[in-house]
């Protein structure tokens, strides 16, 4: 979330700035919403001023002075439920406006406009339709998304066997190279969250159509549609030492995503569910060590598809196809030769002190004050598409898929056969 008054003193470099994400900043409106606040406070004041000057008065009060105090305590709780409703229209609109992008994000408004940043794994090999991760998976048996479709409809699938087992070590293999070589810590947290933990993260009020929410009785809770809210939200509220710095958090979550506006789109295999796996990173630290620490961020999420042997690359998005909290974000991309395409994997996002300024994380200066955190976040990795990724870039002319020497050790495998076989 932004502050208003720095954005309106922003003026036209806040204008310009989100109109690269083809979002309108109107500052007449943020204005004027911000002065309302402003002159409700300063009603509040000035009545308890008087209200506390009326109770100075003689002892016992005459009547006509208990009538008067009577008066002005009403008009002190009106004055505070406007002041209240005036903050409320403040923070929804200030909610809705996205993080200004860095100035050396590139212009641009969808993937066709990332500015490739480098290579790395294998060459590409060679497009292959046949070689889908779908029908790949269905032939060795250890794909099955027609009981998953009886089970819980669209986009949903299931693994059994070696694919099961495979799922299991690539979260293994992800979170000891994370913490064991990157220095994260663990989280196992909870999968369901409060309206104020989604808000605080960016997800709400933007994405409210993208999520699974659930009511029990008056409770309201949200299915997380990433790791990355919760671990966020761990510090919450709180005021962090320079010496604790940067918090370095990682959890293995399932993820639930509505995926509204994707329909017809990635409809075959597993590349986009309702329900999925990830492993994510979450780093926390000072707002000026930020850029330092999302280079740090993506060489951990780079290092998982380089131990893995797969070929990707790395794209630095353009303004307009940022998420609603970043500032920026690299994507790296892993090469589907099924499709003949690379495709996302993982998202690694700065976004600046804006999820901090929702959620309240703040850090001790050197003078002895307060300031806002910086927070960054990335996937390294999600489960399914390198589920994906192995299946299509391993495979070979017998039917078989032979997997990467990382991850020998957590499978007890090195190749799946057809009919789900392991040698």
């Amino acid at each position: 979330m932004h502050d208003a008054r720095e954005l309106i003193e922003a003026g036209d470099s806040a204008r310009h700035q989100l109109a690269r994400r083809r979002f309108r900043l109107d500052t007449d409106a943020l204005d004027a919403a911000r002065l309302r606040r402003a002159e409700a406070l300063h009603t509040v004041a000035g009545l308890r001023a008087r209200l506390k000057a009326a109770a100075r008065t003689r002892n016992p009060p005459t009547p006509a002075e208990r009538a008067h105090a009577r008066e002005l305590r009403e008009r002190v709780h009106q004055a505070q439920q406007a002041a209240h409703d005036a903050e409320t229209a403040l923070s929804a609109l200030l909610h809705t406006i996205p993080n200004l992008p860095a100035p050396e994000v590139p212009e641009g408004d969808s993937d066709q406009d990332a500015v490739e940043v480098r290579r790395g794994g294998p060459p590409p090999v060679p497009a292959a339709p046949e070689h889908h991760h779908a029908e790949v998976g269905e032939k060795l048996g250890i794909l099955d998304a027609a009981r998953a479709t009886r089970l819980s409809g669209a986009r949903f699938s299931a693994a059994r066997g070696a694919g099961a087992r495979l799922e299991r070590a690539l979260a293994d293999f992800f979170l000891d190279l994370h913490t064991h070589e990157h220095g994260y810590t663990e989280y196992a947290v909870p999968y369901l969250v409060n309206r104020a933990t989604m808000t605080a993260t960016g997800q709400l009020p933007k994405f409210a159509q993208e999520l699974f929410a659930t009511r029990v009785g008056e409770r309201e809770l949200f299915l997380i549609p990433t790791a990355e809210v919760p671990l966020t939200n761990l510090a919450a509220g709180e005021v962090l030492d320079p010496g604790e710095l940067p918090l370095a958090l990682t959890a293995r979550t399932p993820c639930f995503r509505a995926e509204a506006g994707s329909h017809g789109r990635d409809t075959r295999g597993i590349l986009r569910l309702h329900q999925f796996e990830k492993v994510e990173l979450v780093r926390i630290c000072a707002a000026d060590d930020a850029p330092k620490q999302l280079q740090l961020m993506l060489g951990h999420a780079e290092e998982c598809l380089r131990r893995l042997e797969l070929s990707h690359r790395t794209v630095l998005l353009p303004a307009g196809d940022l998420g609603f909290s970043a500032r920026m974000t690299y994507d790296i991309e892993v090469w589907l030769p099924g499709s003949n395409a690379f495709r996302e994997i993982s998202s690694v996002s700065d976004c600046g002190t804006f999820q901090a300024r929702r959620a309240h994380i703040r850090v001790r200066t050197p003078g002895g004050g307060k300031a806002y955190a910086a927070t960054l976040n990335g996937s390294a990795l999600p489960i399914g598409r390198t589920l994906a990724a192995l299946l299509e870039q391993g495979h070979q002319s017998d039917g078989s898929v032979l997997l990467p020497k990382a991850l020998h050790p957590y499978t007890g495998f090195t190749r799946i056969l057809p009919g789900g076989a392991t040698a």
